[in-house]
């Protein structure tokens, strides 16, 4: 009967670590805070949903083109967009032990009450009706709320001088905005068309971000399509709907996400609607993905403090306007960490010698895992490794593949069953007389013959 671990994030880092998904960033001089680097089996995963999500949303429509835009801007691209006056977060120190809280994340993880949109002054006296507690010491004794922007700052040239400062870019959404009309000009595009993006983004968060969910720097799959006014409650519409798609395509669990409307006082000024999808993590109900309809409040912007036109000419209609926009965006590593968690499974199985174990496998979906097929001799001896070779080399160029030879084949099997690999390739001494290995199916460990020379075809016919 399988069971999925619902109560802490703790199997789930081991595993990531053990198993080469996620290491702690720069770990051997103790780290850095919100850092970590991707393992062999994790980058794996995180490309394979990268290029998943570029088929899904880019290669496999004729009305969204992409763009790879430079990290670093013009400092006037965060001046227009808002970022630098406005781009900030409510802070609060404890005073008794110095650790400083992001104020919206104590007052949400304490009280599950939103707080976008309210002013310092009632932020500070929610955390102290509530007398709301320091995770860190568990004292109630804070500082009132303050701004801290959340950019990084950095200098451009070989002095710091104030006319030097640029940023990393906080949202990869604005470089979209700024090519609108390059992207036009070149692609001939008509309205609706969207331009998609994966690309780093960077945030000087200031607490703990439960594991990969929140940290400094992460990296967004974001979208961005340009429709008329009036059109743009169908686009939504649409829209939401393709992203509910896109869940299921990768293995994320209907029960275990659910969609939360803004309230008026969420939003943005120049949006009339958005909505989060919200994933039900073992530390909380949090926001996985968004979709916002962000008005033409962008480009406007952008026209206004760049002085150049952002006018689109509509031939069918003979009249010129600024698009609207809707806007679905994604975390990779968010989308990561969920299929995790969803992919995630303890089992109990029986032995050869009649006993249970428990078995711990990932269980992702075919598409986005990150190793399709192992290839195991059944020992090391020379013509089998010889055999496996020669198989290893035939499936590898089609399917990422492993070869793997070391230790019993049981605990071979439990190696790739963590790591999600659907298929395990045993060559046996039957196999130098028959040329056919035995394959083993990760979710039901059912077993069957298949023959070397079928193997190729027979691989491509299930994934």
């Amino acid at each position: 009967m399988a069971k999925k671990n619902e109560n802490s994030m703790d199997e789930i880092v081991s595993l990531a670590k053990r198993r080469g998904f996620v290491f702690p960033g720069s770990e051997i001089y103790g780290g850095l805070a919100n850092t970590w680097d991707y393992g062999p089996v994790g980058v794996e995963l995180k490309n394979n949903i990268k290029q998943a999500w570029w088929k899904f949303f880019v290669k496999d429509r004729d009305d969204v083109v992409g763009l790879d835009a430079a990290i670093l801007m013009n400092s006037k691209v965060w001046e227009a967009s808002g970022h630098t006056a406005g781009f900030n977060d409510a802070l609060v120190d404890c005073k008794k032990c110095r650790a400083r809280l992001r104020a919206d994340h104590l007052i949400e993880d304490n009280l599950d009450v939103k707080v976008e949109g309210k002013s310092l002054k009632e932020v500070t006296e929610i955390i102290k009706t509530n007398n709301l507690k320091c995770p860190s010491c568990g004292k109630s004794d804070f500082t009132e709320a303050r701004q801290f922007n959340l950019m990084f700052k950095t200098y451009q040239g070989v002095t710091e001088e104030g006319n030097n400062i640029i940023y990393l870019r906080p949202e990869t959404a604005q470089a979209m905005f700024v090519n609108f009309k390059n992207v036009l000009n070149s692609t001939h595009k008509k309205i609706p068309f969207g331009v998609a993006q994966i690309g780093k983004s960077f945030r000087n968060e200031i607490t703990p971000g439960n594991f990969i969910f929140r940290t400094v720097e992460f990296e967004q799959m974001e979208l961005e399509y340009f429709i008329k006014e009036e059109d743009w409650q169908k686009q939504f519409d649409y829209w939401q709907g393709e992203m509910i798609k896109w869940l299921e395509y990768i293995g994320v669990k209907k029960e275990n996400y659910s969609i939360r409307e803004h309230d008026k006082e969420e939003l943005s000024h120049y949006s009339k609607k958005t909505i989060d999808i919200e994933y039900d993590f073992p530390f909380g109900t949090k926001e996985l993905y968004g979709l916002a309809y962000r008005g033409n409040f962008d480009l406007t912007q952008h026209q206004k403090h760049s002085k150049q036109n952002m006018e689109y000419f509509d031939t069918e209609d003979n009249q010129k306007y600024i698009p609207h926009i809707i806007e679905p965006t994604f975390g990779v590593d968010r989308s990561v960490l969920a299929v995790m968690i969803d992919a995630y499974t303890e089992e109990e199985v029986s032995t050869a010698n009649g006993k249970t174990e428990t078995r711990v496998v990932m269980k992702f979906n075919k598409n986005i895992a990150p190793v399709k097929v192992a290839i195991l001799p059944l020992s090391k001896k020379e013509n089998l490794s010889k055999k496996a070779r020669e198989v290893f080399d035939l499936v590898k160029t089609e399917f990422t593949s492993q070869y793997d030879e070391s230790q019993s084949i049981g605990k071979r099997y439990r190696r790739q069953d963590e790591i999600g690999t659907p298929y395990c390739v045993t060559v046996d001494f039957e196999s130098l007389d028959d040329d056919a290995v035995t394959v083993r199916d990760r979710d039901t460990m059912e077993q069957k013959r298949v023959k070397i020379s079928e193997l190729d075809k027979w691989l491509k016919e299930v994934f």
